[in-house]
């Protein structure tokens, strides 16, 4: 039986997973192929968790970049074959390569970069460049106007191997994901909250078990990532059903609370009332 010859997309994803370099196809519009229906609506359990490309373990390239692989067998198999005649490009995954692409996505964009980065392999994209350097660090979108930075769990489009030589990952680059805290916004009148009074048993009879449980309230606080109102929330509902009822949590503590979340941009309003809901919730 005659074998279908392969499309302009696959043999450009076989040459470079030949040199190791893990691919994936893209849908018109630059998206990855949808997931299969045992992983729809994140029904397996969210795979795409994965520190590491090609260990989907679905037959189809299933969750974006965690599908990228340099496995010729699967990239040439029966179950990848319709996504392939779909594919209008070829994605890699960046970090899977050892490699973090700074996607400029435009002519202001490219200017910073040229102004601000050191110089590297560039690739021209259609509205500005992809530079690409040697280490791989976290994704993050928008860390800038017009810039992304795409590296672990990301896929960029495979658009040429590019010209000059590729530099090693600098620490100006890396920093660009460092979020900077919001201005604490001055507060123009006291908190009118306060710590639940308590009387309830005492669970962990531990201030270094408080100490902790504040602490990471606060991380959660200052590392979410979208939906800070939801996030404070949260929060502070964990914290008050943990240590609300015995008494062991006071104003200072609810302060450190407030702080954070301040320091994400919330206004002292939306802190009172995310607490007066998480106490209401409680049944405090």
């Amino acid at each position: 039986m005659t074998q279908p010859t392969p499309s302009a997309q696959l043999r450009a994803a076989l040459d470079l997973a030949e040199w190791g370099i893990p691919v994936l196809p893209l849908r018109e519009g630059k998206g990855p192929m949808g997931n299969c229906p045992a992983c729809r609506k994140n029904a397996c359990g969210g795979r795409p968790n994965m520190k590491t490309p090609g260990r989907c373990g679905c037959a189809a390239p299933c969750h974006a970049w965690a599908a990228a692989t340099t496995d010729a067998a699967v990239l040439t198999s029966p179950a990848w074959g319709p996504a392939w005649r779909q594919a209008a490009a070829v994605a890699y995954h960046p970090g899977g390569a050892g490699v973090t692409v700074v996607d400029l996505d435009n002519p202001d964009a490219v200017a910073w970069a040229r102004q601000t980065l050191p110089a590297t392999r560039t690739v021209a994209t259609t509205r500005g460049e992809h530079w690409i350097y040697l280490g791989t660090m976290t994704s993050r979108n928008a860390v800038r106007p017009g810039v992304d930075i795409k590296s672990l769990m990301s896929y960029a489009r495979w658009l040429g191997p590019g010209s000059g030589s590729m530099a090693p990952l600098p620490d100006a680059v890396r920093a660009l994901v460092v979020k900077q805290p919001a201005a604490v916004r001055p507060v123009s009148r006291p908190v009118t909250v306060t710590a639940p009074v308590g009387g309830g048993e005492c669970r962990h009879r531990s201030p270094a078990y408080l100490e902790r449980g504040i602490a990471m309230a606060q991380q959660r606080i200052e590392e979410a990532s979208d939906g800070i109102h939801r996030a404070v929330y949260r929060a502070f509902l964990a914290v008050l059903s943990t240590h609300g009822r015995c008494g062991c949590l006071t104003d200072a503590h609810v302060k450190r609370l407030f702080t954070a979340a301040q320091g994400r941009g919330e206004s002292l309003r939306h802190c009172e009332d995310a607490w007066s809901n998480a106490v209401a919730a409680l049944g405090m």
